[in-house]
């Protein structure tokens, strides 16, 4: 993956361009992670392992936790923002997830002066100019390290999680919905961390 839409970016005259991505959409327990990569005109890709920056899903845990501390490293900013599951079940994991995103955003030591989002939606309530694009993970450079970033600070809380809750082995399927995570609300009904708003969630509260 190249920087050339960063690049395009800069030649318009934006000084910091940043990639925003979230984790944590689909799972049925823990939060909405979301973060902000921000790069300015000179942040360049250099190293074998930044060159390997790509969407977080196509990576190992092991990749991923090496360019976690890349990225952190070699970019202007990286900041995240996190949303429970009490609010997700309040106003929605679409709606939480913007309000993680605008909070990966707004806490970021620097203010970015242009947003790539990943995804259909450009991000509510922010007068930045944005634009939000489809598979940005797989095309964008900033936008794949966000998702690196979010995958594994997501990962971390889980594995949080896990200690207060160790039947349900989250620290293995991060809350997403797995043979073995079903069988384990199953056995145990749903734990205290588990979205109420999701099938088959809400099956159980009834």
């Amino acid at each position: 993956m190249d920087l050339s839409q960063e690049q395009s970016l800069f030649a318009q005259g934006y000084q910091l361009v940043a990639g925003i991505d979230e984790a944590g959409r689909g799972p049925l327990a823990g939060p909405v992670v979301a973060a902000c990569v921000i790069v300015d005109a000179n942040f360049s890709i250099s190293g074998t392992e930044l060159e390997l920056v790509q969407d977080s899903k196509k990576l190992s845990a092991l990749q991923r936790e090496k360019l976690f501390a890349l990225i952190k490293a070699k970019a202007t900013a990286v900041s995240i923002g996190v949303v429970s599951h009490q609010i997700i079940d309040r106003i929605n994991i679409l709606q939480a997830t913007f309000v993680a995103m605008r909070k990966a955003v707004q806490s970021a030591k620097v203010s970015p002066s242009y947003l790539m989002v990943d995804g259909k939606f450009p991000l509510p309530g922010l007068s930045t100019p944005q634009e939000a694009i489809i598979s940005g993970d797989s095309k964008i450079f900033t936008i794949a390290a966000a998702s690196i970033i979010a995958k594994v600070s997501r990962d971390y809380l889980m594995a949080e999680i896990d200690k207060k809750y160790p039947q349900y082995n989250f620290a293995q399927h991060k809350g997403y919905g797995t043979k073995l995570h079903l069988a384990k609300i199953a056995e145990h009904g749903p734990a205290p961390v588990h979205r109420r708003s999701f099938a088959p969630i809400k099956d159980y509260i009834k």
